[in-house]
């Protein structure tokens, strides 16, 4: 059966769940901490509540990815990790560039790069993640999901500071958003829990983590958002 990789990386992490398809039912996820330090932490759960953790240096993401594969089949999660057929990464900044989800290439990967200036903690380890995947698996099917992507609806008058005009023009400096994934999914959740349809309601959602952050949703888009 096929398997798709759902992968979420840091500035120092890389967490990560292996989805086995059509089923959707976790079969291994786990989590790589402390990037670049000598302590690092790879951490691993899979089958029956079995659990594998190893602490050495992890000098880069790419080693991560590489210690992630390795341990894939050693463990016996996988017989080759060519099995994975798929994987998705979630992106911090997209930017004015991304107003959806894209399907990764040489190009993808380099503009995600790029808007690292956005994101400068999270957006390199991003792309970072993605070389390595690629040239790991390059045969496969990779999507990158934009935090940002469901706040591009938001008008002007809401995403714009008050500033001067040029600082929008030269600098991009505007509002973006996070955690759009997350407030995109509760809408629609809360809207179902309702018994409505999200497209006739009018919902303030709330992300609650490490960050946080609120939305206006009008009839299921974005349009504000509390954080820049």
């Amino acid at each position: 059966m096929s398997k798709t990789m759902a992968i979420n990386a840091g500035s120092s992490s890389l967490k990560f769940q292996l989805i086995e398809m059509p089923q959707e039912t976790v079969v291994a996820k786990g989590l790589v901490e402390r990037i670049g330090l000598d302590n690092s932490i790879f951490a691993i759960e899979y089958g029956d509540d079995q659990k594998f953790e190893l602490v050495e240096e992890i000098a880069t993401h790419d080693r991560a990815v590489e210690l992630l594969f390795e341990h894939l089949t050693e463990l016996g999660i996988v017989k080759d990790y060519h099995e994975i057929t798929g994987a998705g990464h979630r992106v911090v900044a997209g930017g004015e560039l991304f107003k959806e989800s894209a399907l990764i290439n040489d190009e993808v990967i380099q503009q995600v790069a790029d808007l690292g200036e956005f994101a400068p903690l999270h957006n390199p380890a991003e792309a970072a993640v993605m070389r390595a995947f690629k040239e790991r698996l390059p045969e496969i099917t990779m999507a990158a999901v934009f935090d940002t992507s469901f706040h591009t609806t938001m008008p002007a008058v809401n995403y714009l500071y008050s500033l001067p005009y040029e600082y929008y023009e030269k600098f991009k400096a505007r509002k973006y958003g996070a955690h759009g994934t997350s407030h995109h999914y509760v809408a629609r959740r809360a809207a179902e829990m309702m018994g409505k349809d999200v497209k006739d309601l009018k919902i303030i959602t709330c992300h609650l983590g490490n960050g946080a952050s609120i939305t206006a949703v009008d009839g299921g888009i974005s349009v504000d958002t509390s954080m820049g």
